[in-house]
């Protein structure tokens, strides 16, 4: 079966919602590769933090299931668990061979107001999982 770009950003974004954690590490197995690698550009002032001590090209990564698996419950934890946020994919998908790119958007669950999002580009394996996702908070 084949996933258009927008069922894998819908699935993508619902996996940060997901509030059952089991459901949540199937997700993670159906979305990535076994050694599939997350890599978030991190927030300026961690960026510059970084710099200050000789890093100067931080990156924050989450590499195979286990890691996955945790950096989705502590996002999961922080912004949707409180029942203040909720994150959705945008209706912008689209694909470039085995390179998916979307935006998503984190809005408040009583307003429905934006309060962030970023945008994400995956590389998927023949298989259709996600090999490297590059994510670009900040939108």
């Amino acid at each position: 079966m084949t996933t258009s770009a927008q069922q894998l950003a819908d699935r993508y974004a619902a996996l940060w919602t997901e509030r059952d954690a089991g459901a949540r590490r199937k997700a993670i197995e159906r979305l990535w590769a076994e050694d599939g690698v997350h890599l978030v550009h991190p927030p300026e002032e961690i960026r510059a933090e970084a710099v200050r001590v000789g890093f100067p090209e931080p990156v924050l990564e989450a590499r195979g299931y286990r890691e996955l698996e945790f950096r989705v419950a502590r996002a999961y934890q922080e912004f949707v668990a409180p029942g203040e946020f909720t994150f959705r994919a945008r209706e912008d998908a689209v694909r470039l061979r085995d390179v998916v790119r979307f935006s998503w958007e984190m809005v408040s669950v009583g307003t429905g107001e934006l309060a962030g999002g970023g945008v994400d580009f995956v590389v998927l394996d023949a298989d259709g999982r996600i090999t490297a996702d590059y994510q670009f908070p900040g939108l």
